[in-house]
């Protein structure tokens, strides 16, 4: 069993879930934020999320307020942003540290499996991404500036 699946995180509406719940499926972990140069990525996400989640993928956004303080919002703040602003229907989680000596035990294993550039294992900014395959292997990690379209054929290769 991977070890992504012994993880659990809070959702924003504060359900506790097990990372269990999405064995077998090919997912696309990213951290967000709402003020970000890169928010409009939400719409390609979701577009993803509707593409792909009938062939066994998810999208799990974690929000950060770790970088540029982007991400000031409380959970309902959050999610309303996001359902309004980009009619996100992808699992939203509570915000989390994805760095430093508070960083979610997720993120601590997901920047240990995929280093970045130069293998450097911090998270840098806002809406880095990591591909995990259908067994809980992380399979590839996206610099913030990777669009999620440019990700399509990654997916695709997975399912």
């Amino acid at each position: 069993m991977s070890m992504l699946y012994t993880f659990s995180a809070r959702t924003l509406g504060g359900e506790m879930v097990g990372l269990d719940r999405y064995r077998d499926k090919v997912l696309l972990i990213v951290n967000t934020a709402s003020e970000c140069g890169f928010t409009p990525q939400y719409a390609g996400l979701q577009q993803l999320h509707e593409r792909f989640a009938g062939r066994g993928f998810e999208v799990l956004g974690f929000p950060c307020n770790q970088f540029g303080k982007q991400e000031p919002g409380d959970a309902a703040q959050i999610g309303s942003f996001c359902e309004k602003n980009f009619g996100v229907t992808f699992p939203m989680f509570e915000k989390i540290d994805v760095k430093g000596p508070d960083a979610h035990p997720l993120y601590r294993y997901l920047t240990n499996e995929a280093p970045g550039l130069f293998g450097t294992k911090a998270i840098k900014w806002n809406f880095t991404k990591f591909l995990v395959d259908r067994r809980g292997e992380v399979v590839k990690r996206y610099a913030p500036k990777t669009t999620p379209q440019e990700i399509v054929g990654d997916i695709e290769g997975l399912l």
